[in-house]
C-alpha cells in the first residue's frame, strides 16, 4: 500500500478538495500530494486550512493551495470556481469531502439546522459540479467524488438526508457521464474517531443512553482511523472508471488494492477437464444473459446494465470480452494461464441478487419459482467452478 502511495500516480494532476483544513480532509489533502497530484485545499477555517497547505509543502514543495470559502454561501462558491479556472484550470479531481453534521431530533432541529445541513451537503457540491462539468466535459476527462454516508440514523437527519440526496445526484451523473471520459462516485469513510466526529458521536450516544466510550467499543470492529480513511479516499481516484457509478467505502479501496496482486488461478490440464461442464454453462448462461439485455428497450437496459455494474465493480461488456476469451482458449483446447475467480466470485453474488430481487417483482407463483430454480442452477454451475479452484 505504502508503495502504491509513493509512485506518484497522479503526479501532473490536480485536485480541488473541500472540507480540507482538518480530520479526514486533512489525510487525504496529504495522501493526494504523495501520488504526486497539485491539491487546492479549501475549507471556512482560515487559519487550519493554511496550517494544513503548510504542512503538506513541508513535505512537498508546491504541492498545496489553500483558498478559504463558506460552502453555505453561494457567492463564495462561485467566487471559489472563479479563482480555481483562473490559477489553475479546471481539477481533474473534485472531491466533495465538506460537510456539516446539525445533530438532535426532528421535533428538536430548527429551520436553520437543515437549512445548513442543505446547504453544505447538498448544494455546495451540487452547485460546483455544475460550473465545473461544462469544462470536464469539453475536456473529455475527470472525476467527481461524494462523500456519502451509512444512510437514515436516528438524530442525524440534518446531516443524513442531505448525504443520500448527494448519493443521488452522484448516481444520475454518472449515468449522464457514460462514456464522456469522466467519472462519477460516492465513497463513504466508515466511522472514524477524529474530534469533529466526536463532538456529534457525544450527542447521539447520550440520546442513545450510551457514553462515548461506550458508544465506541460498541463499533470497535468499524473503526478506522482518518489516516486510513484518507488514504482510502485518494486511492480511489486511481480506479475511477472501475468505481464509476458506484457508492463504496474507503476499507473497500484499501481491501482492492491489498488483495490486487493476484488477478486469478492457473488451472491444470486435469483440472481444467473437471470444470469444462460447468465452465462451459456458466459461459454459455451469461452469453444469453448479455444477449438478452442487447434486446431490451433503452431504459431498461440502461437500468439492468447500471444495476450489474453496481453490483459487479465492472462493465457487462468487460466481463463479456473476459468470458469469450475464456470460451475461445477452451474450443481450441488450450488451457488457459489464468481462471478469473474474483469475477466468478462476484458473477455469484450478482446472480444471487438477482435471485433476491425476483422474489420481489414477480407476481405469478409458478413463473417465480421456475425462475429461481434456473438462477439457483446457474450459482450451483459457479460454486462447482469456484470449488474446484478452491482445491487446484
Amino acid at each position: 500500500m505504502a508503495e502504491i502511495l509513493d509512485q506518484k500516480a497522479l503526479a501532473g494532476k490536480t485536485v480541488l478538495l473541500t472540507g480540507a483544513a482538518g480530520g479526514i480532509g486533512q489525510e487525504t489533502a496529504m495522501a493526494f500530494a504523495k501520488l504526486g497530484a497539485a491539491v487546492l485545499l479549501t475549507d471556512r477555517d482560515r487559519e487550519q486550512g493554511q496550517r494544513t497547505a503548510q504542512r503538506i509543502a513541508q513535505k512537498f514543495p508546491g504541492a498545496a493551495a489553500f483558498y478559504e470559502a463558506d460552502l453555505t454561501d453561494e457567492g463564495q462558491v462561485r467566487a471559489l470556481n472563479s479563482r480555481v479556472l483562473a490559477r489553475h484550470g479546471c481539477p481533474d479531481v473534485v472531491f466533495h469531502n465538506a460537510a456539516v453534521v446539525p445533530v438532535g431530533g426532528v421535533a428538536e432541529l430548527r429551520p436553520a439546522d437543515w437549512e445548513q445541513g442543505c446547504a453544505v451537503n447538498l448544494k455546495a457540491p451540487v452547485l460546483l459540479t455544475t460550473l465545473l462539468l461544462p469544462h470536464m466535459q469539453k475536456r473529455g476527462s475527470g472525476c467527481f467524488v461524494f462523500v456519502s454516508s451509512s444512510g437514515a440514523a436516528p438524530y442525524m437527519g440534518a446531516y443524513e438526508v442531505f448525504k443520500t440526496a448527494q448519493v443521488e445526484f452522484a448516481n444520475t451523473l454518472a449515468m449522464e457521464l457514460e462514456g464522456s471520459g469522466v467519472c462519477a462516485y460516492t465513497i463513504g469513510p466508515g466511522l472514524v474517531k477524529t474530534p469533529t466526529a466526536e463532538k456529534s458521536i457525544a450527542v447521539i450516544a447520550a440520546k442513545m443512553g450510551l457514553g462515548l466510550e461506550e458508544f465506541y467499543q460498541m463499533n470497535a470492529a468499524h473503526l478506522l482511523d482518518a489516516e486510513a480513511a484518507g488514504r482510502g479516499f485518494a486511492l480511489s481516484v486511481l480506479r475511477a472508471r472501475q468505481y464509476h457509478g458506484r457508492e463504496i467505502a474507503s476499507v473497500q479501496v484499501l481491501n482492492d488494492f491489498a488483495d490486487a496482486a493476484p488477478a486469478g488461478t492457473a488451472p491444470s490440464a486435469r483440472e481444467l477437464a473437471a470444470a469444462r461442464g460447468p465452465l462451459t454453462r456458466v459461459i454459455a448462461t451469461y452469453e444469453q444473459q448479455y444477449a438478452g439485455w442487447k434486446t431490451r428497450n433503452v431504459f431498461e437496459r440502461q437500468w439492468m446494465l447500471r444495476d450489474f455494474k453496481k453490483q459487479m465493480g465492472v462493465p457487462a461488456d468487460q466481463v463479456q470480452d473476459t468470458l469469450m476469451e475464456l470460451k475461445a482458449a477452451l474450443q481450441q483446447g488450450q488451457v488457459p494461464a489464468a481462471l478469473p475467480r474474483d469475477l466468478f466470485v462476484r458473477l455469484k453474488r450478482y446472480w444471487a441478487h438477482q435471485r433476491t430481487l425476483l422474489q420481489g417483482y414477480e407476481r405469478d407463483p409458478a413463473r417465480r419459482d421456475e425462475n429461481t430454480a434456473i438462477l439457483t442452477q446457474w450459482i450451483a454451475d459457479l460454486d462447482a467452478v469456484l470449488a474446484l479452484l478452491e482445491t487446484g
